[in-house]
């Protein structure tokens, strides 16, 4: 028996919103936008067709907004794998993402630290 992690559930105030971010600051692709009826929506987002692990962008209803922008209590709680930082890095500042620190190495690769559009924070690596 096999198990793999499939999708990540990502909270967001609106659908549209966080579907523009992903594809316009990080590249990712809309794998999925299906409607569910009451206002719900499936929506699969991953940086190709090919991702092992996908975001399932939820919409916050009721009390979960208090926990928009803050999924990892402050903490980095994404951890976003790049072959050319550099690169990558030119073209999230281009589309205004917010990086909280230049590039620094680590034991384990280069890394930057970036915020999402609500404020949720990532590391993009260069793994070694």
């Amino acid at each position: 028996m096999t198990n793999r992690l499939a999708l990540v559930a990502f909270l967001a105030r609106d659908y549209d919103e966080a579907i523009d971010w992903f594809q316009t600051a990080l590249d990712w692709q809309l794998l999925e936008d299906t409607d569910m009826g009451g206002g719900k929506r499936w929506v699969r987002m991953a940086p190709d067709a090919d991702s092992a692990t996908q975001f399932l962008i939820a919409r916050a209803v009721d009390g979960q907004a208090d926990a928009i922008g803050n999924h990892a209590g402050g903490r980095v709680g994404y951890f976003l794998h790049t072959d050319d930082l550099d690169a990558s890095r030119a073209r999230m500042l281009a589309a205004g993402v917010r990086f909280e620190e230049e590039p620094r190495h680590e034991p384990y690769g280069t890394v930057a630290v970036f915020q999402d559009l609500y404020g949720n924070r990532w590391d993009l690596i260069e793994p070694k």
